[in-house]
């Protein structure tokens, strides 16, 4: 049985919903984010949408609680359901965003129907939860700063947590001193090359001279979305079983369609959309051999808590980029938690306690 069939069949009730913004003045960007609260049979399912864009926001905010979804329904009628409905009252800015925002719909869905049930997501599962390793995901200057990149970000956090690991994003102005002060840290385990965005604050100019550096220099870290082009590739094929993808990744095809068969994959639930796509590949990887790490988005709310909870089931030891949002929001205060994380899950649901 796939891992989709063990929920499809869920009863689901939904009398109402309603939607909260929530909002951080993040380094670069002013980062919103909406709750979806689902509510039935006396109970609430939440979900988090992670729409980057502002104004997309702001227009589901302002639209309200319009959609037609109260009724009886299973998780797999509730998802046919969204397929017919438009849950943008304005176009996005961009067409990954339907993906984000399907995704906090059904996982408020999910979530209701297991509170409903009486039950936890791993319970319905036959799966354990364990203890969720994370990685600090990071860029050493804010996007768009004239500040040039120094280790001081990473070492302040080091002095606090001297376990910690990181996900560490190269801009074009790493010099080889900076390099070779990161590789003393011994705390790098992956580096995301951002070589899939194009008009984003995060845009990085590909250099193959830099990512041969940077393959040399850090001879074990997973190498994430670099470009690959006539330029590129000849210094990426000898360590191809490196190269990790993200942000192409939002189905078991685009799996399948990248230049190499990946080793490893940073699975980001939001990306998928629906439940259906996520569980099919959590299970193709588990077919194929292939390994996985969760992703975050910014979440500001529930959203954090269901990448953790999913990361703790489905592949805890490998470098999650999951980290309690208190390490996005500042990291340099003590007190947060350590990685591995035990798991907080709530007793029924889909929720990190």
């Amino acid at each position: 049985m796939s891992t989709y069939d063990q929920i499809v069949e869920l009863p689901l009730e939904i009398d109402s919903y309603e939607l909260e913004g929530l909002s951080f003045e993040a380094p670069g960007f002013d980062r919103l984010s909406t709750v979806v609260h689902l509510r039935g049979g006396g109970e609430e399912g939440v979900g988090e949408d992670v729409v980057y864009d502002a104004l997309d926001h702001i227009a589901l905010q302002d639209a309200g609680a319009s959609q037609p979804l109260a009724g009886k329904h299973t998780i797999a009628s509730f998802s046919k359901l969204l397929d017919g409905l438009d849950l943008f009252p304005s176009p996005p800015e961009g067409d990954v965003s339907r993906n984000y925002r399907r995704w906090a719909f059904e996982s408020a869905a999910l979530d209701l129907a297991l509170r409903q049930a009486g039950s936890p997501l791993h319970g319905v599962l036959g799966r354990e939860p364990r203890p969720l390793s994370f990685v600090v995901s990071m860029r050493l200057t804010p996007p768009g700063s004239e500040e040039r990149s120094t280790i001081e970000p990473v070492r302040k956090r080091l002095e606090i947590y001297p376990g910690l690991r990181f996900k560490l994003d190269p801009t074009n102005d790493w010099t080889d001193g900076l390099i070779a002060e990161l590789v003393a840290t011994g705390a790098v385990d992956s580096l995301d090359l951002k070589g899939h965005y194009s008009g984003t604050p995060v845009d990085v100019e590909t250099d193959p001279v830099l990512y041969g550096k940077l393959i040399e220099a850090f001879p074990e870290a997973w190498l994430e979305d670099p470009d690959v082009n006539d330029e590129t590739r000849p210094i990426l094929d000898p360590v191809a079983e490196r190269v990790t993808w993200d942000a192409p990744i939002h189905s078991v095809s685009d799996i399948e369609s990248q230049p190499w068969k990946p080793k490893m994959l940073n699975i980001k639930p939001s990306r998928f959309g629906p439940l259906s796509a996520l569980f099919a590949a959590y299970d193709h990887c588990e077919a194929e051999g292939i390994g996985a790490y969760g992703g975050g988005q910014w979440e500001l709310g529930p959203g954090r808590g269901h990448i953790q909870y999913l990361a703790s089931v489905f592949h805890p030891d490998t470098p999650n980029d999951v980290a309690p949002s208190g390490y996005n929001t500042a990291g340099t205060e003590p007190g947060l938690p350590s990685s591995p994380l035990a798991p907080q899950l709530s007793p029924t649901g889909f929720r990190w306690a």
